[in-house]
């Protein structure tokens, strides 16, 4: 049951700026080295935090406008559950947060790894979707990246997903981040089915509500049509993150209590691996998003129970993150 209730969860979510002051969280700079004085920055720095927490989410799903005569929009897709999002890292500079899913089913509470979000200001390149498992690093001019900030996406098992810039905005009291376009593949929501399509031209929005935050998406849906990549459909995309304690979120903080020192550690490998080849090479798979998801997930998953040493662990993920992106 839980391995069913994960795979179906992980489409809900779901690139990271790297440098190689990011390869692990031992090599960031000291804070007071790196925060610039400015108002601005610890406005936007309160925002990124301020997404922490534990919420009632509401994923919902929306094809509307249909680019080809051919092509029907399927039906909207509604679904919720219970996340945390937990602070894993923050270096001034770079905050990582993790999700964690909180799922009750016939009395029994089932826990799900999800999506990763990293934020760094002013990053000089960014993770992007290339298409057909790879992603590459994308340098980001000065006067992009200036004042801006980056959003990456990761994967549940930490292999990317996408990677956008943008710049934080306050006015009228309401905090909100926009992105430019970026490339991404198909959520398991869509991979799942097959369909004509099989990336999304996507914008990211960010922003806090006076619940919690809401993330929207405006994704373009295209795919090859007589050897040619055309647009096939708009989507829209609204997932509403609500404060709410009403649930078993210390199962969650339990979890990552156990797994954190693996987690860090896979983080650092996937870094290694992108940065050593300015990209990287992860196969596809439906149901999980890479290939590596079931093997770096079922690990994970040992050492909360206890079957397996962290350290053991640990060396069997670098063995399959190294696996799988040998043709990186």
């Amino acid at each position: 049951m839980k391995i069913m209730i994960r795979v179906a969860l992980m489409g809900a979510c779901m690139m990271m700026s790297v440098t190689p002051q990011m390869t692990s969280a031992a090599q960031a700079a000291p804070v007071e080295a790196t925060v610039p004085a400015d108002a601005a920055f610890a406005a936007d720095r309160k925002a990124i935090l301020g997404m922490a927490g534990t919420f009632h989410v509401t994923f919902d799903f929306r094809e509307l406008v249909s680019w080809q005569a051919d092509y029907t929009p399927i039906d909207p897709k509604v679904s919720g559950g219970f996340e945390v999002v937990r602070v894993v890292e923050d270096s001034g500079t770079v905050i990582r947060l993790q999700h964690i899913l909180v799922i009750s089913h016939e009395g029994k509470t089932f826990l799900v790894k999800h999506w990763r979000q990293d934020w760094t200001y002013e990053p000089e390149s960014v993770l992007e979707y290339a298409g057909k498992g790879d992603w590459t690093l994308k340098p980001v001019d000065a006067a992009a990246r200036k004042g801006a900030w980056s959003q990456t996406v990761w994967q549940t098992d930490d292999s990317p997903r996408y990677g956008g810039v943008g710049h934080w905005r306050h006015d009228y009291g309401i905090p909100r981040w926009t992105s430019g376009e970026s490339w991404r593949p198909l959520a398991r929501r869509d991979a799942v089915r097959h369909p004509v399509y099989d990336r999304y031209l996507g914008i990211n929005r960010h922003a806090l509500t006076p619940e919690g935050w809401v993330h929207t998406q405006d994704n373009m849906k295209l795919g090859l049509k007589d050897g040619a990549l055309v647009p096939f459909v708009q989507e829209v995309v609204v997932n509403s993150y609500d404060r709410d304690t009403g649930f078993q979120y210390g199962e969650a903080d339990a979890y990552w209590g156990k797994t954190k020192g693996y987690w860090a550690a896979v983080r650092g490998f996937w870094d290694a691996a992108i940065a050593a080849r300015a990209g990287v090479h992860v196969t596809e798979e439906p149901e999980n998003g890479s290939v590596s998801g079931p093997t770096l997930m079922g690990l994970a998953d040992a050492v909360a129970k206890g079957e397996k040493t962290q350290d053991a662990a640990i060396g069997e993920a670098r063995a399959e993150i190294a696996r799988v992106t040998a043709g990186s």
